[in-house]
């Protein structure tokens, strides 16, 4: 059930940022991005720890850390969730935005048990009494992978194993069924064959439910199986989006290209070490000039120290790369 050719996205990030006031200066975490989630489909965000993919997740419903300084648009079917109240926010949350945390232990209260937890979205936004909300927690439960799902109900955080609290985490993030998805990392404490079925569950709910999901994750074979689009992030800024069958058949940015060339595949099997991209992702204190990725580019150009290049734009490909543009003979 995709988006009709030529309608509004779901989620629309425009020029989104998020900068913190430290010692007197004003420090960007996320750079203006500007990226679409449709419905039905699936984009996921893909980079580096620390290169602000969580960050820009956790800004669709201002979950920044104290300090935080957003700005740009954050359209969810064109209504601005960052003009919103703070209580108007809260009718938005958990039921027409679901969020599945990267730390689930942080997540759930330690001193309620997890089916009460689940069961309070529902309660909330659905008006479910507690009865018929108890039935369709375990009903969830079930689906996302949850053995004796009646049982568990009555469990606390502390009972249950890391990849058990994160699929509680993940049936709550569904229960209200929701018209976007936001999943950090949903699958990180859970193992292959769990992982898979949950993979499947979010896909299969954004197809047959319209549901857009936007899609946290460092896995690039997570991105292969399930995204439609695909942004690349490096030091807070969306570096490269396309396609994803373009992107990993044309990758522009050198960024782009070195995560590819560092993940295991059926090419490394044998290798003595698989291609790193040395150094780091920098700070937010000591953040280059011009392009972020310069000091770890081997194609680096005297003009990359000097400005962060714009992002170029073909067809349904873009870049921000000045190698690219140079290429290209475009200017900004």
């Amino acid at each position: 059930m995709a988006a009709a050719a030529g309608a509004a996205p779901q989620l629309r990030l425009d020029a989104l940022s998020v900068h913190f006031l430290a010692e007197g200066r004003l420090l960007a975490a996320v750079r203006g991005i500007d990226l679409d989630v449709p419905a039905g489909a699936i984009t996921c965000l893909v980079g580096e720890s620390g290169c602000g993919k969580s960050l820009a997740a956790r800004s669709v419903l201002r979950l920044t850390p104290e300090g935080a300084i957003l700005g740009g648009r954050v359209l969810l079917q064109g209504e601005d969730l960052l003009g919103l109240s703070e209580r108007a926010l809260r009718r938005v949350r958990g039921a027409r935005v679901g969020m599945i945390f990267q730390e689930p232990m942080t997540s759930l209260n330690p001193v309620l048990r997890v089916g009460e937890q689940a069961a309070e979205p529902l309660r909330l936004h659905l008006g479910m009494g507690r009865a018929e909300a108890r039935r369709e927690v375990v009903r969830l439960f079930s689906e996302v992978g949850i053995p004796a799902p009646e049982s568990r109900y009555e469990d606390y955080p502390h009972q249950l194993s890391g990849g058990m609290r994160q699929r509680v985490m993940i049936a709550m993030a569904l229960a209200c069924g929701p018209e976007l998805l936001l999943a950090d990392e949903p699958t990180t404490a859970l193992d292959a064959t769990i992982q898979g079925q949950i993979l499947r569950l979010i896909r299969g709910r954004s197809r047959e439910r319209g549901m857009a999901v936007l899609f946290i994750t460092h896995d690039l074979g997570v991105v292969a199986d399930m995204a439609d689009t695909v942004g690349v992030m490096y030091a807070g800024m969306l570096v490269e989006r396309a396609p994803v069958a373009e992107l990993f058949a044309q990758p522009l940015h050198p960024y782009t290209r070195g995560l590819m060339a560092a993940a295991p595949g059926r090419d490394s099997l044998g290798a003595a070490r698989l291609p790193t991209i040395p150094g780091s992702v920098p700070p937010l204190t000591a953040m280059p000039p011009g392009c972020p990725f310069e000091p770890r580019c081997a194609e680096a150009m005297p003009r990359c120290a000097e400005a962060a290049p714009p992002m170029l734009v073909e067809g349904a490909h873009g870049v921000a790369c000045w190698l690219v543009t140079r290429e290209g003979e475009t200017t900004p």
